[in-house]
């Protein structure tokens, strides 16, 4: 029996248009519209509540530009759902759901194009946060969380079995804050054969990782592995992203995805954003040309951000 082939749709993007644009923040925007999510789901409680504006969001990011899309996944999973009073049934649906939105939306936006040679047809990634995630509790920021490897890799399993029965085109293990969790991750990964994944890291510095792991070590160790479609790096402070590549790009011939916040940061004790956002539109020039295939937006970035780095890449491109 022959091993199973890899769908790498991001390759595939990546022959028609040198530098995709990928979406910005799910919560960042359900916020400004009027969701509370101060909840241990965040972003994927507005899945029960707000299905419709969550699709709104995402019509926003693909009109902004964006090649790529995150499901609504990345702090969804079973225990949550049933937590806020669902049956275990009506929490797999809900996890299913947290996905099928942004297949909707991108369907309804690419079918409604008229011309639509102009443009390739978005990507939908199923985003797996980590498991500080389903803490709640601001563990995913450290990756400083009492797990053992079974236990790791069961807890992704499961929800990587389900996210993928809502028929993304891709996955994305994204927050990764510790070279042991991705590890834990691409053993976990390996009942799904078919589906590629980006595996990108949290880091505190130009060269670690948010565990304290050296962001290069990590890449070398994911070069060769066929499910990884991309290394990167999100949820990290702008300023350290453009050593991050060179980190990144010594140690691996993937393409390198970076999706930094807004360059404010994250009280974990106080759950609130601290200091002043900066333009990500106006490091596009030097991350480009350090290495970056896919550049897009994490916390506190919103449709307005991707679209300045859509036409700061459209300058690029022209030049």
């Amino acid at each position: 029996m022959g091993r199973i082939k890899v769908n790498n749709p991001l390759e595939e993007a990546l022959t028609k248009k040198k530098t995709l644009v990928l979406d910005g923040a799910l919560a960042t925007e359900l916020e400004a519209r009027g969701c509370n999510l101060n909840n241990d789901l965040w972003s994927a409680s507005a899945v029960i509540e707000k299905p419709e504006l969550i699709k709104e969001i995402y019509m926003d990011y693909l009109k902004a530009g964006a090649d790529i899309i995150t499901g609504a996944s990345y702090q969804a999973s079973i225990e949550g759902f049933v937590k806020r009073g669902l049956s275990n049934a009506e929490a797999v649906q809900m996890v299913i759901k947290s996905v099928r939105l942004a297949v909707e939306a991108r369907d309804e936006f690419y079918n409604s194009l008229d011309n639509k040679e102009r443009r390739i047809k978005p990507l939908v990634a199923a985003s797996i946060g980590p498991y500080g995630a389903y803490m709640a509790d601001g563990s995913e920021y450290t990756g400083n969380y009492s797990i053992i490897e079974s236990d790791f890799r069961s807890f992704h399993r499961e929800r990587i079995s389900i996210l993928v029965s809502a028929n993304p085109d891709m996955l994305a293990c994204e927050t990764i804050p510790s070279f042991r969790e991705a590890k834990a991750i691409l053993i976990a990964l390996k009942s799904f054969a078919r589906f590629s994944t980006w595996m990108s890291f949290s880091c505190k510095d130009g060269a670690h990782t948010n565990s304290g792991d050296l962001i290069s070590d990590c890449a070398q160790w994911l070069d060769d592995k066929p499910q990884v479609a991309a290394i990167g790096i999100n949820c990290t402070d702008p300023k350290h992203i453009l050593s991050l590549i060179n980190e990144v790009k010594a140690s691996t011939s993937k393409p390198i995805i970076v999706y930094p916040n807004s360059g404010e940061t994250f009280d974990t004790k106080t759950k609130t954003w601290q200091g002043s956002p900066v333009s990500l539109a106006d490091y596009v020039e030097e991350w480009v040309d350090a290495g970056a295939r896919i550049i897009g937006g994490c916390c506190r970035t919103n449709p307005a951000d991707i679209k300045a780095i859509a036409d700061r890449l459209k300058k690029i491109k022209r030049r």
